[in-house]
């Protein structure tokens, strides 16, 4: 005889059959969250519903697998917006299960009621209001699916509080487990892998471009393969930084805006100027990563890899090959395997190159200065660096900082930014969620003060739940990004951009972490090593130099050119 369940109890099965360890949640809706925790998943329990949502992004791009962050409904599903909009835009799955109000209330003004289809419809890939309890694991499984299939993404299922409590018997038909991502592997149409094959093997300067597709597709280890035998230099996004070692001999590191002066890429520029094919492996082609479309010669012509066919073709006509990454970069490499000879000359060019860069780098990442050099805080956790560790960045300079002067130690390391949308405040939940997933991995963050300020209160979840995680705040008391931008386009700023001091150790100390100083150069890297052997959460304050900003290339000579103007102006004024 079938056994009657509640929709509470038919989740939580669902949710068991595809894998979910890890509820990102504040109880609610409560009725599937004691069925959860009744059921051995955990529920991971966030301060706020933004960072909330961002810990769940953190957990799947670390897992491999979908995350579920969970949330009530009215003021708590809106913030879910920001960190969905973010994993939309960057295609990472996530499953938002929001409490509606009771059926029997829609539309009669009742408490925190809202239009939440209206509201997820452009930040999730699906929204769907399940009312019936014999549809449940239905609207479960097409959830999952929806979220891993395709083009990764998030979805959002809304469940009215009083559906949780009716029970049915129609149940436990569904077998499938659909957690992990991506759920479909789909090579692109072979002749076209041919003709891509023919263009790289004739191809006198073809180079490759990797997204954050590329972690996506679990397909580090088939681009390094393609890059040894194809002998083809690789460049990537700031998503897509981990796809290569950077030290191989033909990684080029991280291109886009991130190529100014001073960057490890700088003195590379001319192999992208003068590359006749370019190979785009699951990058949106966004304005960050082609320095605002510009970075790429005209006369080139493209080979665009990706998963999602609206994406090709975008902004660079090219040849199609939609299609999961790690598949088709297997078939490219067979099909390119003895076409083309070790580029010797290519490779000692792209040595002097580097070298030529730290060369003129070193006097910044070895500095002692006070207040300290960014690169030098940088330079110092480089020396703690494994292949397992995660390095997580907020949003803004942090971002660059990271994509910059850390370096990739092998295929697959993960540095992780939320470069869909760059929202400030995403570093610390993210990396909450990252170490979620992954418990035994050392995970780093770095944020900016600005940034740092949106979520202070999730380190209380970081104690509480005894998640160790590293946050490096480099606190130089302004909003450093807005502060540049504002003086290059407009020829001076806001008052908005300025901070009072903040003493962030203290707060860290105060929600029952361990709170670190640190004002001379010399005292982070024994902090940091502190920091990761002591095994519990830590936040290691360092007083930044507020004048520091990374090599992005729009400020090359303008920026500089600005504070000259201004430091005449006042000299001038003084006389």
């Amino acid at each position: 005889m079938p056994i009657e369940k509640s929709v509470a109890d038919i989740i939580t099965a669902s949710l068991a059959r595809h894998g979910v360890e890890i509820l990102f949640s504040q109880s609610l809706p409560s009725a599937a969250l004691l069925a959860a925790e009744d059921a051995g998943i955990r529920q991971f329990t966030y301060r706020t519903e933004n960072a909330g949502g961002a810990m769940a992004d953190g957990y799947a791009r670390a897992s491999g697998r979908v995350a579920v962050v969970t949330a009530q409904n009215g003021p708590a599903a809106t913030l879910l917006v920001a960190p969905l909009a973010e994993a939309l835009k960057s295609s990472i799955p996530v499953v938002a299960l929001v409490q509606e109000v009771e059926r029997a209330n829609t539309d009669r003004n009742a408490f925190q009621e809202l239009d939440h289809t209206l509201l997820f419809q452009g930040c999730t890939k699906w929204v769907r209001r399940v009312t019936e309890a014999k549809r449940v694991e239905d609207y479960i499984d097409m959830a999952f699916a929806t979220a891993a299939g395709g083009r990764p993404g998030p979805v959002a299922l809304l469940i009215p509080a009083d559906l949780l409590h009716e029970t049915t018997t129609e149940h436990g038909r569904r077998q499938a487990s659909l957690g992990a991502f991506p759920l479909d592997r789909t090579l692109a149409d072979p002749g076209r892998i041919e003709s891509a094959a023919d263009w790289i093997a004739a191809a006198a300067c073809p180079l490759v471009i990797a997204g954050g597709g590329i972690h996506l597709s679990g397909a580090a280890q088939a681009l390094a393969r393609l890059q040894e035998e194809a002998h083809l230099p690789v460049m990537t996004t700031v998503m897509g930084k981990g796809a290569v070692a950077e030290d191989a001999p033909l990684s080029l590191g991280v291109g886009g805006n991130a190529l100014g002066r001073l960057s490890p890429g700088y003195h590379l520029r001319p192999l992208l100027q003068r590359a006749d094919v370019i190979v785009l492996v699951g990058t949106r082609t966004a304005q960050n990563g082609t320095d605002s479309w510009s970075v790429y010669p005209p006369s080139a012509r493209f080979i665009h890899i990706d998963v999602d066919p609206v994406e090709i073709g975008r902004n660079y006509e090219a040849l199609r090959l939609a299609g999961d990454a790690r598949l088709t970069l297997e078939a490219l490499t067979e099909r390119l395997r003895g076409r083309r000879t070790r580029p010797q000359a290519l490779i000692e060019e792209v040595a002097a190159a580097r070298e030529r860069s730290a060369r003129e780098s070193l006097p910044v990442r070895s500095s002692n200065a006070s207040p300290i050099r960014p690169e030098r805080v940088m330079a110092d956790m480089q020396r703690v660096l494994t292949p397992e560790t995660i390095v997580v960045a907020d949003a803004s300079y942090a971002s660059v900082w990271m994509a910059c002067y850390l370096r990739c130690l092998q295929p697959g390391m993960r540095f992780i930014s939320p470069r869909g949308l760059a929202g400030l405040g995403w570093g610390l939940p993210l990396a909450l969620g990252a170490k979620a997933a992954r418990p035994a991995s050392p995970v780093l963050c770095v944020t900016g003060d600005g940034a740092f300020g949106h979520v202070w209160s999730e380190l209380e979840t970081a104690r509480r739940t005894g998640t160790a995680v590293v946050v490096t705040v480099l606190n130089n008391g302004v909003l450093g990004y807005q502060k540049d931008a504002e003086d290059v386009k407009f020829g001076r700023h806001t008052s908005a951009v300025q901070f009072t001091p903040v003493d962030h150790a203290a707060i860290a100390r105060a929600c029952g972490c361990r709170g670190i100083a640190v004002k001379r150069a010399d005292d982070y890297l024994p902090a940091l090593r502190e920091a990761l052997a002591s095994d519990e959460p830590t936040l290691i304050d360092v007083d930044t130099d507020p004048e520091a900003y990374p090599p992005i290339t729009v400020f090359d000579d303008k920026l500089e050119a600005v504070r000259a103007q201004r430091r005449n102006a006042m000299l001038r004024s003084a006389a």
